[in-house]
């Protein structure tokens, strides 16, 4: 148990049996009235943001949830099957956990999933990986940037420089999904 005024960005509580992200929190002092604790809380199940106020001093139950480690094998049906690094079983998650980083996903590409219980809420891409460029393609809005969209081998679309060519390895920021350098 934590008390409302202890709660930091980051950590994870339940909520009537509901788990939330912290995202953000802040003590409100009002001029006539009792001051209390606002916070931003993501749901993780639904990713949706909501607002929720505490008393100053209220308790709330924190959970630990467990960092694991797991390699990205293949896609089987709308879910992707990993295998857990430390306890070499395999794992299936859910795409609607995976979302938009799919697009970086390829055979051997390690990520870190956040569980608790069985429950995987989130999984974490390196910052950075390499890919290899699989096709470009130049329109005019981009060549007047002096940039060009290329497609991934693993199907992500991102700008790059017009020097860039079919073939090249590229790295790639999963955070930003930008362009850093050519390796």
């Amino acid at each position: 148990m934590v008390l409302s005024n202890q709660l930091n960005p980051g950590m994870t509580i339940s909520i009537s049996g509901k788990l939330f992200r912290v995202e953000s929190s802040v003590k409100v002092t009002v001029p006539k009235g009792t001051p209390f604790v606002k916070a931003k809380l993501r749901d993780l199940n639904s990713q949706d943001m909501v607002e929720k106020n505490f008393k100053v001093g209220q308790e709330i139950q924190d959970v630990n949830l467990i960092e694991r480690r797991l390699e990205f094998l293949y896609l089987e049906g709308k879910d992707y099957l990993f295998l857990d690094i430390n306890s070499l079983e395999q794992v299936l998650i859910p795409a609607r956990v995976i979302t938009e980083k799919s697009n970086f996903l390829k055979e051997g590409i390690d990520l870190n999933a956040s569980f608790y219980g069985d429950t995987i809420f989130n999984v974490e891409l390196p910052q950075f990986l390499e890919l290899m460029v699989a096709k470009t393609e130049s329109t005019k809005a981009s060549t007047a940037n002096g940039t060009r969209i290329a497609t991934l081998e693993t199907g992500a679309k991102i700008e790059v420089p017009p020097f860039i060519e079919v073939g090249d390895i590229i790295k790639v920021d999963t955070t930003t999904n930008e362009y850093v350098q050519r390796v």
